[in-house]
């Protein structure tokens, strides 16, 4: 019962009532009791594997049952063992029970990792802001238990010049110390995915800091730490190869690469010098056989004893400079090619590396190099990030990222809104490990040097239905005057897709006024060119005549991942954290109709 006020002085009363199962649920316990009042395991069972698209045994059918007649009735010894519709019903309205998507692992782990999307933070240790805003280990540890794998982390001495401090640098923001996020990182890294977090730094760093770092990071990480053997990588390794282990992505501080530099421009000067007229001596015609021989040993002798004493003097310069330590612990090389954009996107066949760009610079490079962005991203990483001018830490579309390939689409994890809320639902997928396997044609080139093109036209490959019977759960999680002080709220659903530009769609169902368990049963199609990318995206409002919509819950779901049947959606709120009891009563279905891409 619920008590309303209206007019200043007058009350109404509104009547909670629970919804009957919707008649498609009548219907399906009817078929598959054969007409009775009970349904049994074996018949359950059917149910599942003509309905739910299968995966069960009779073990796993007779534990639902067990478990919906413990939840129903409370009873710890229950003589029946068959459900009666209203069990079948709590049991297809449970999120618990009956998901939409899988919670494991299910993909192909066995690839290098740039053939993967892996789930990206930017600016991790922000709490909000981008101008003022706490730096702490806190939101670092909270994204890590959500799944995310890749950590950025911007490294600024402190004012003595004598520690590193994490902060976003020339702002007001306040500092945290290194050491404290890499021991959170080490405690939490794993919570929600044996899978290997790769920590980016954004180094503003003097040598002797540099040197500090790589203790720290070895000290703190030891043999969680991946230090490749060889400085660039042909290929990454594997997701399943780098279970709990910690990646470091960095560019290569200056002092090694001016180092480097030197060592090759006294190599340079040395074959100069080795090949000039006054160390060649006589010309070959003057001289003998034995003493060309004599000549040739000599001067072949000289270039490897000046080549050795190079390499000991630029390896003495590397270390006492603590260049070569942290150059060490780079397992992902980052760096930014002299000359335009279509050099930075060259892909070499002997390493492989990341590059980094700006939301903006990949709007740019998709809409002149679009071809070359998705070559790229098939071997080496491609990291994108916010422009500087979101100091609010809003977020931008990552579909742009994702449909050409770019495995890091770096988010602000506390700029909550619809953007973020695609980025929870794409790694919902593969169980929410943190790492999702981009499909075959971002990975492959056709017969005539062809990549995927996510702006052309593209036929329907696949056909999703969707039904939104109904919704409950909202007066067990709000308080009866949260969405409306005069009457129960009016409710409607926002059903739509999230993808390449010819999938995007948004629809709406009806109002239910004056509702805490709105019954819509209205059903909507979705033709898709890309269903490999597409996200559905699910959204309930209550319709407010005066004033603006009230948010009552959303959330993305990967279709490429949706369970046929019946399905329970639990939602979310703003902030991407589940709601205790607010779930939709749902149905999928597909439809195929091509098979344009493998």
């Amino acid at each position: 019962m619920g008590t309303y006020r209206y007019c200043g002085c007058f009350t109404r009363k509104f009547k909670y009532t629970e919804a009957d199962p919707p008649l498609d649920v009548k219907e399906a316990f009817e078929k598959y009791a054969d007409g009775g009042s009970y349904m049994t395991a074996e018949q359950l069972l059917r149910f599942l594997t003509e309905v739910q698209g299968g995966g069960a045994s009779i073990t796993d059918v007779e534990q639902i049952v067990h478990q919906v007649l413990q939840m129903r009735h409370h009873v710890k010894k229950f003589t029946r063992r068959t459900l009666t519709l209203d069990d079948f019903y709590h049991y297809l309205f449970s999120a618990y029970l009956n998901p939409p998507i899988d919670n494991k692992v299910h993909q192909e782990m066995t690839a290098p990792l740039s053939h993967y999307f892996i789930y990206t933070g930017h600016n991790s240790y922000l709490t909000g802001n981008q101008l003022s805003s706490d730096c702490s280990d806190v939101p670092i540890i909270k994204a890590l238990k959500m799944g995310l794998r890749v950590v950025e982390l911007d490294l600024w001495p402190n004012s003595s010049n004598d520690d590193v401090h994490v902060l976003h640098g020339r702002t007001l923001t306040t500092p945290v110390e290194l050491i404290k996020c890499l021991r959170s990182i080490k405690q939490h890294a794993f919570s929600a995915s044996p899978y290997p977090v790769i920590i980016t730094f954004e180094d503003h760093l003097n040598p002797d800091l540099r040197v500090q770092v790589a203790e720290m990071v070895t000290q703190t990480f030891g043999d969680m730490l991946f230090c490749p053997e060889v400085e660039c990588l042909q290929e990454f390794p594997t997701p399943e190869d780098l279970k709990y282990r910690v990646i470091i992505s960095t560019k290569p501080p200056t002092e090694y690469l001016e180092a480097k530099r030197k060592r090759k421009d006294k190599r340079s000067t040395s074959e100069r010098e080795n090949y000039s007229d006054d160390e060649w001596g006589k010309e070959p015609s003057e001289l003998t056989a034995d003493q060309e021989y004599d000549e040739k040993s000599s001067s072949d002798s000289s270039e490897a004893d000046e080549d050795d004493e190079d390499d000991e003097a630029s390896n003495h310069e590397l270390h006492h400079s603590g260049a070569s330590s942290y150059n060490r612990l780079i397992g992902i090389h980052a760096g930014k090619p002299k000359g335009g954009l279509k050099e930075q996107l060259k892909v070499e066949p002997d390493k492989v590396r990341r590059l980094s760009l700006s939301e903006q610079a990949l709007e740019k490079a998709t809409g002149s190099h679009g071809t070359d962005v998705i070559r790229f991203t098939m071997r080496n990483f491609l990291r994108i990030y916010p422009k500087g001018t979101r100091l609010t830490s809003s977020n931008y579309k990552p579909f742009i990222g994702w449909t050409h390939g770019a495995q890091m689409v770096a988010f602000n994890m506390q700029g909550y809104g619809r953007s973020l809320w695609l980025m929870h639902g794409m790694f919902r997928a593969n169980g929410g490990c943190g790492y999702v396997k981009k499909p075959l044609f971002l990975l492959n080139v056709g017969p005539h040097g062809e990549v995927f093109d996510p702006k052309g036209a593209l036929p329907v490959k696949r056909t999703l239905k969707v039904k939104v019977y109904m919704g409950d759960g909202w007066r067990l999680d709000f308080k009866p005057t949260h969405f409306d002080l005069y009457s129960p709220p009016d409710f409607y659903t926002r059903v739509g897709i999230a993808g390449v530009p010819q999938d995007k769609i948004m629809k709406k169902t009806k109002i239910m006024e004056d509702n805490w368990t709105p019954v819509w049963n209205e059903e909507f199609i979705f033709p898709l060119a890309v269903p490999e990318l597409a996200l559905l995206r699910v959204e309930v409002h209550e319709y407010d005549m005066s004033d603006k919509d009230d948010f009552a819950g959303q959330t993305c779901l990967p279709v490429s991942e949706l369970k046929p049947g019946f399905r329970a959606v639990p939602l979310f709120n703003r902030k991407g954290d589940k709601l205790d009891s607010v779930r939709l009563l749902m149905q999928f279905e597909f439809l195929e109709t091509s098979n344009r891409f493998s």
